[in-house]
């Protein structure tokens, strides 16, 4: 029992000298004011935070996510093909790609497409 408990404490210290020695042998990197500070969004952070924000920004996010979330919905569709009647699935398709393509025509129809508004 001793023995198993001096082993166990061997390997704890070796394992932590061995991420010791790499923690200080991986620094590789120069520490100055630009690599420290935070970026977020291509804004300086230094500066106000209340500067005006494009909403294109914003706006392309949402519709990357909308579009995100109805692949994740296509492809169990893809898998149902086999379970259910071909007629069915047909509908099933033709609606869905009918309301992805309503939500691009408003997107279009709103200038949300257009960058340079």
């Amino acid at each position: 029992m001793i023995l198993l408990l001096s082993i166990s404490i061997v390997i704890i210290l070796i394992s932590n000298i061995m991420m010791f020695l790499t923690i200080i042998l991986s620094k590789k990197s120069f520490m100055d004011r630009e690599k420290n500070s935070p970026f977020e969004c291509g804004f300086d952070p230094k500066s106000s935070a209340r500067i005006p924000f494009s909403l294109h920004f914003f706006l392309i996010t949402v519709i990357f996510l909308i579009f995100d979330v109805e692949i994740a919905l296509i492809f169990p569709m893809i898998y149902s093909f086999n379970l259910v009647n071909i007629l069915t699935m047909m509908k099933i398709s033709f609606f869905f790609l009918l309301m992805l393509l309503i939500g691009l025509y408003h997107e279009w129809n709103q200038n949300m497409l257009n960058w340079t508004n």
